[in-house]
């Protein structure tokens, strides 16, 4: 459940906005704090399954974020399917390009501990995995410009101007998961007014995403997410189709934002 949360909001990531990997301005700041409740669609019941934090911390120096994202699934699921996530990137300061990436999950039985480390001299990424279905392993891979990590995907794309989209444009996507590189696009839907599980209303942008067909996802273009429609560009749900059924995931809390949330515009009757 944390796995697929995780890839719902990850893959809500833009590449190419300007033509180039620079931002014009960031939308966060040091000491952010986005809170999660991720729920499972089963047999017409949704499940109350996980939490997610993400959080956004300055390197000493301050030369670099550094981005943490933890999943944990409630206690009350632990015997049944124990998830224990951490997600780590560390991200220059101007560009939000990776530097480092770790990915560190406990899911049930299995195993992950990938690290990233970016060369941007050689174009490649020097890669250490240990999987517990395919065991340790270290490779070398070839990467374009404006290539991100799943994690800094989300802090660069809510630095991007969406202000200027037409509806139903295609904007393309480059991220590295599980040592691949993809190439995807998100379609822009325009923006919507909704209500989320916890009686919050916000003006939102609204996307779908192009999936990649696999174990999880059935593929083509079906996950949606809701951003703040304001200088924040806080993703406040997503919605997507699974082999199994669906997955939602609900922004619950949020500290230290860099401007006030004019996208919310307060509580349902």
């Amino acid at each position: 459940m944390i796995r697929r949360f995780y890839l719902l909001v990850f893959l809500f990531a833009v590449q190419g906005a300007f033509g180039q990997c620079g931002i014009e301005q960031k939308v966060f700041r040091a000491g952010e704090k986005l809170t999660y409740k991720a729920y499972f669609n089963w047999n017409f019941i949704w499940l109350e399954a996980a939490d997610v934090e993400f959080t956004v911390t300055h390197t000493a120096n301050k030369r670099a974020y550094n981005f943490t994202s933890i999943g944990t699934s409630l206690p009350k699921y632990d015997w049944l399917y124990k998830v224990r996530d951490t997600f780590r990137s560390k991200v220059n300061v101007e560009t939000l390009q990776p530097w480092f990436y770790h990915r560190n999950t406990s899911e049930g039985s299995y195993r992950v501990n990938n690290k990233y480390h970016f060369n941007y001299s050689d174009s490649l990424i020097y890669t250490d995995t240990d999987n517990s279905d395919f065991g340790k392993a270290m490779d070398t891979i070839a990467f374009p410009d404006c290539t991100f990590d799943v994690l800094s995907a989300i802090y660069y794309t809510r630095s991007l101007d969406f202000d200027h989209r037409k509806i139903g444009e295609k904007i393309p996507i480059t991220f590295i998961i599980d040592n691949e590189l993809y190439d995807l696009y998100i379609r822009y839907l325009g923006k919507e007014t909704i209500e989320t599980r916890t009686g919050d209303i916000y003006k939102c942008v609204k996307f779908n995403i192009l999936l990649v067909e696999g174990t999880i996802f059935e593929g083509g273009e079906d996950m949606t997410v809701w951003a703040t429609d304001d200088r924040n560009h806080i993703p406040v749900l997503v919605e997507a189709k699974i082999v199994l059924g669906k997955v939602k995931a609900f922004l619950t809390d949020y500290q230290n934002i860099k401007y006030p949330l004019s996208g919310w515009l307060g509580k349902g009757e």
